[in-house]
């Protein structure tokens, strides 16, 4: 999906809104709100729990403007920060025009994606994603059962192809107020939890750093592991890796630090030219149960 052509100033009939993504961990919400907005404003991983923080992204076109919310996974907690994304998901979809519930078509619907719609308790519009790959057949018999669910509309998309999605994009648009943009029309990404400039840039080269560590160590490390920004002097940035044990330290620094090396390439192509990158790796146990750590981390 090509991103649509932005707007040359709201006219009469000019609608706006908020669209918070819900749904189970790892179904795809990120990767859909990003093919939605044109570009990368939240991070993916094919492991759950990727995204940890509040997100929007915003979607500009002539016809109306569309303020995506990306939500962490809704999921059975186990840890303190696990409660506490849980926490931050349900908020997110308070108040908001609408609410997208996102299913995974390939992992098939589940007890408990219901229990996850029942949590979330809006039915607006429900999204089958991920069907690519996945036969008519099933996809209709996933849509029949979704059908019971009480949702006003369903849409089966593949956000990795992009199939469906800009049907997916119309009908949000024709489902918010009408009213004036609630950005400038050349804001692609926004961090809803209230940092702004600077601050926002760090929190975003640290989640690209987590975003590499998932991709290069694959099964190898959980996803217990968190990125800060401990030192910014632009081009320099320095950033901490948090792990909970010291087996995870090896894993994240590799062999004669190769891990390191390809995460801090990886980075930098993502960043403006000229941007140096340092990693270090401290283990902070449990830091995941520890109330003071997630406050450090803006959890």
């Amino acid at each position: 999906m090509t991103k649509p052509r932005t707007v040359g100033g709201p006219g009469p009939g000019f609608r706006s809104g908020i669209v918070a993504i819900a749904g189970r961990a790892n179904v795809g919400k990120s990767t859909l709100v990003n093919v939605m907005v044109g570009q990368k404003v939240s991070i993916v991983s094919d492991k759950p729990q990727t995204t940890r923080n509040v997100v929007r992204g915003v979607l500009s076109l002539n016809e109306g403007q569309l303020v995506f919310v990306d939500t962490p996974g809704l999921h059975k907690p186990r840890t303190l920060l696990g409660r506490q994304l849980n926490r931050t998901a349900l908020g997110a979809v308070t108040g908001v025009d609408v609410v997208v519930f996102v299913v995974d078509g390939k992992a098939g619907v589940g007890r408990g994606d219901r229990f996850v719609a029942d949590e979330v308790g809006r039915r607006d519009i429900c999204v089958l994603n991920k069907v690519d790959g996945v036969s008519r057949v099933a996809v209709m018999r996933q849509l029949k059962e979704l059908g019971e669910w009480g949702f006003d509309e369903y849409f089966a998309v593949s956000a990795r192809t992009g199939a469906g999605v800009d049907d997916l994009v119309n009908a949000l648009v024709n489902r918010v107020p009408e009213g004036p943009a609630l950005y400038p029309d050349d804001v692609a990404r926004d961090k809803a939890a209230g940092t702004a400039g600077e601050a926002d840039e760090q929190e975003w080269v640290a989640e690209l750093v987590r975003e590499q560590l998932l991709a290069i160590t694959h099964d190898e490390l959980p996803y217990s592991i968190a990125c800060r920004v401990t030192e910014w002097e632009w081009p320099y940035v320095r950033c901490e890796i948090l792990v909970e044990r010291d087996s995870q330290k090896g894993i994240v620094i590799g062999q004669g630090g190769e891990v390191l090396k390809r995460v801090g390439s990886a980075v930098r192509a993502q960043l403006p030219p000229g941007a140096y990158i340092e990693l270090t790796v401290r283990v902070a146990r449990d830091w995941q149960q520890r109330p003071e750590m997630l406050k450090q981390l803006g959890i």
